[in-house]
Formats: structure tokens, sequence, C-alpha cells
């Protein structure tokens, strides 16, 4: 048997090594970290911790911000950091795979009106299907009014993959909404009957516009904007031209950044610039004539996620640029731009070793960031000082 002294000394000998293994894994996860870029020194904070997978971050006008966590849950976030418990009325999502509660934005209007639009994989039969609520936040409360899903995803259903579930508002009040291809149905894509591998176009009620490229064609969805894609994460208005850009994963390469057109075909299965996942070849070529081009592919591919436009004066160098996070890839990324060309790439963020999600412009000029995993964080990234 041991004596007391040296059972002591063992105890903390453990103590130690458990106390050093905390620090190592805070260091990597930490506080407080800085990171060299192009702009100088970053310094990148933790805001609040404890989320499940978080998706979509909204920022609401008086400071706080509101939170998706993939399993079903949405809550606020205080300027200190502070989560509420989940919001109450929030509809029941089948979290499977990659399917669950997914992107959330407010309303151009949401001073006034306080609404909200979010999307979430909806179980269907026996799988998944993309589905678009709307809803008014009644933040004192703690919960969700007026709930209403305005547009549920027709076709081949999901099994837990690709439901795509970004939404854009462009200035006039129309959403905009990207839906997968579900991964086992890749050709649908090119198939105007339903609405998979489609990026959509409807009113705040969930009406169609009556100017959509494809109303009144037989054959085809009227919600369709713009058709031939696969996994699209990414989605925002590009407010030096007001044009819609949008990002999607393609299979082992050929992951995109897109100018979106009306009617136009992104030509996802057809053409593209990757490999299947067993190395099969998927594409005839990389072009066709009637098929968009990127403005930028990645090989191999980084999983691009969430994405936003640089505006504001704390990054002055980086104003105009385009910021995208990756999945795969773990970092932020950044592409410089001229006009509708991408002249450049940086990437950022790299030894966070963190899948970045989502990323926003905070009101004070900061980047927040999402990072996709079980012990999840909102992130926000400023100059160090």
């Amino acid at each position: 048997m041991k004596s007391p002294v040296v059972w002591v000394t063992a105890s903390l000998a453990a103590a130690i090594i458990v106390t050093a293994t905390f620090l190592i894994a805070t260091g990597t996860r930490g506080e407080n970290s800085s990171f060299a870029s192009s702009a100088g020194q970053l310094q990148v904070q933790t805001v609040a911790g404890g989320l499940v997978n978080p998706w979509a971050l909204a920022l609401l006008p008086d400071g706080r911000m509101l939170v998706t966590e993939r399993p079903g849950r949405m809550r606020l976030v205080t300027h200190e950091g502070q989560l509420s418990p989940p919001l109450k009325g929030v509809p029941e999502v089948w979290a499977s795979g990659q399917g669950g509660l997914l992107d959330v934005i407010i309303d151009r209007s949401f001073a006034d009106n306080s609404d909200i639009y979010f999307c979430y994989a909806q179980r269907a039969g026996n799988g998944g299907r993309t589905a678009v609520a709307r809803a008014k936040l009644n933040a004192a409360a703690g919960r969700l009014d007026d709930v209403k899903v305005i547009f549920r995803q027709d076709g081949p259903l999901s099994s837990g993959n690709h439901y795509g579930c970004r939404i854009a508002q462009s200035p006039d009040g129309k959403l905009f909404v990207t839906l997968g291809e579900h991964f086992t149905y890749r050709d649908e894509a090119q198939n105007l009957a339903n609405h998979l591998g489609k990026l959509i176009r409807i009113a705040p009620d969930g009406s169609v516009p009556s100017d959509n490229p494809f109303v009144g064609r037989d054959g085809a969805r009227p919600e369709i904007w713009s058709y031939g894609h696969r996994n699209e994460q990414g989605l925002a208005f590009n407010p030096a031209s007001g044009e819609l850009w949008e990002t999607e994963h393609g299979p082992r390469g050929g992951d995109e950044v897109n100018i979106i057109s009306p009617g136009k075909n992104y030509g996802w299965p057809v053409i593209g610039f990757g490999i299947d996942y067993n190395g099969a070849k998927i594409h005839g070529s990389t072009s066709k004539p009637g098929m968009e081009q990127p403005v930028k592919y990645w090989v191999p591919s980084i999983a691009p996620s969430g994405m936003a436009f640089y505006t504001g004066e704390l990054f002055p160098k980086w104003r105009g640029s385009l910021f995208t996070g990756a999945l795969a890839g773990q970092m932020l990324v950044r592409l410089s731009l001229d006009g509708n060309k991408v002249t450049g790439e940086e990437r950022l963020l790299r030894d966070l070793n963190e899948r970045i999600r989502d990323v926003r412009q905070g009101p004070d000029g900061a980047l927040y960031l999402l990072t996709d995993s079980t012990a999840g964080r909102i992130l926000r990234v400023s100059p160090a000082k």
C-alpha cells in the first residue's frame, strides 16, 4: 500500500497533467486569440459558447443575436454572450444527417413588424424536405408567434443530405432560398418539374411573384429562379452591384461561387470541376453552351458555407471583399474582387482548427462567425489591440 506522501504526490502529478491538458485545449479554442492577416493581427474573441452545431446567425437592431442550432433550437444571445433558453414555437425539425434547423434571417422591416424567416429539414414520409417558415419574434416572452410554413420543397425526398437552405431577402422584400438536390437525386437538378437543386424566389407570404422566369411554362415549377445547383450553402446580395451571389459544394473538388441570374442553368451535374467520391467521373466537360460558369471554383474542395460582403470601417483594406466560411477547409476565406471578377484569395484563421458555418458583418464592423461542432461558439473577429 502506498504511503500518504506518495499518494498525494501522485494525485498532484495527475492534477498537473489534467490542468496542462486543459490549458492546451483552451489554447486551441481560446477565449481571445491572435492570428496574422493582410490587414494586420486579428483578435478572435468568444462571444458565446455552449451551442450544439450552430448553423445561422442573425443580428437584431438592438445588438442582440438570433442563432439556430441544427438539433432544432433557436436562441437569443445578449451583448454579453448570455444564451437564452430555447425559444418556444419552433416547429419540429428532422435533425438527421445534414438536416435540422438551418438558416434564419430577419425581415428588412423587422424593427416595425418583428418578422423573421427560417428554413429547416421537415420530415415527410420516409425522408425529409426543405421547408421555409415565417414568424414573429416575441423576444420578451421567449417565443415565436404566428408561425406559418410558407414553402415546402417538392420532389424526391432526402435521406438526410443536401438540403441547401440559405435565405436572402432582396430590397423589394422578395425571398431567395437555396434548395439542395438531396445527393441521391443529382440528375433532378436539371428537372424543372421539381425543386431539387434549385434556387427559388417567393414573396414573404410564400406566393409566387408574377415576374419569375418560369411562370406560365408547362412542366416547370413557378417558384424556380435558377437551376442546375448541387448543395448551395452561401447566399448574399453584393451591395456594390445589387447582384445575388451564391456558393455551393461540389463533390471531390468543384466547389463554386456563382453570380445568379434569373432562368439560368448552372450546370450540375452535367458540367463541373470535380469527381465523384469514389473517384469516378461525373461530368462530360467543364463547360457547355447554355450553362453558366462560376466566377470561382476550388479543387480540392473547401466546403464553403455562410457568406458576407464586407462594407465596414473596422477593416478598411478589406472593404468590398467577399468572406465565406469553410467547413472541410476549417478556415475563413476572403476573396478580393474587381467588379464581378475574383482577383485573389486569402485563407484566414487556419490555426483555429474550426469548421466555420456562418459569417456575418456586425454593426460594429467586426466579423461574427459560427463554429460548427457539438461545442459550437459565436466568435468576434476584429483588429488586435
